[in-house]
């Protein structure tokens, strides 16, 4: 993985920037603030942009690629969508990481470096700056919880339809399901 500063024309977003809504929350000034204090990371496939259990100040912002998020080493999910925001719990919680964020093919992220933002826009000082970022952080930390809630109630539907579907079978007595049963969980399966 190779790491950059991040240099651009001052007031100028570039194409692929322009439509990331984290750095839509700022000012044309706050936006040069936050970009300044930002690198490009360009990654090759299999590096380790967010390791599971370390500490850092980080926000990620996807800029090309894919992407795959690992905890305790599987894969719980994919970031591909360009201008996706990750890492983002960093602002809020100063915790450890809770999963590791690998590159599963080439990728280009922005690294944005919310504690360096801390030291040149102090809390104290410029409560406006530190309200825009925690209002996005906010409304992405909403918006993924809700999309987490939605694949939640769906596995909870297709493990009811699961156990329904195998509730009148009856277990040979070699302790294995019918033929029937066997096939319920490729139909649940399928239907999602």
């Amino acid at each position: 993985m190779k790491e950059y500063a991040y240099i651009h024309e001052e007031g100028q977003l570039p194409a692929p920037l322009s439509s990331v809504p984290f750095l839509n929350s700022f000012t044309e000034d706050q936006l040069d603030e936050v970009l300044n204090s930002s690198s490009l990371l360009q990654c090759d496939a299999g590096d380790t942009i967010i390791k599971e259990g370390s500490i850092d100040s980080r926000i990620y912002i996807l800029l090309s690629g894919e992407l795959e998020v690992k905890v305790a080493g599987k894969k719980v999910a994919t970031i591909s969508r360009v201008g996706d925001v990750f890492g983002e719990l960093a602002l809020v919680n100063r915790d450890k990481r809770a999963a590791s964020v690998i590159a599963g093919s080439r990728a280009l992220c922005l690294a944005v470096d919310q504690k360096f933002l801390q030291d040149i826009h102090p809390r104290e000082e410029d409560p406006e700056f530190h309200a825009a970022l925690f209002e996005f952080v906010a409304r992405l930390v909403a918006k993924k919880l809700d999309a987490t809630s939605r694949r939640l109630a769906e596995v909870e539907k297709e493990l009811r339809l699961l156990k329904e579907s195998l509730s009148g079978e009856a277990v040979a007595a070699d302790g294995k399901l019918p033929a029937k049963a066997k096939s319920a969980p490729k139909k649940a399966m399928a239907r999602h």
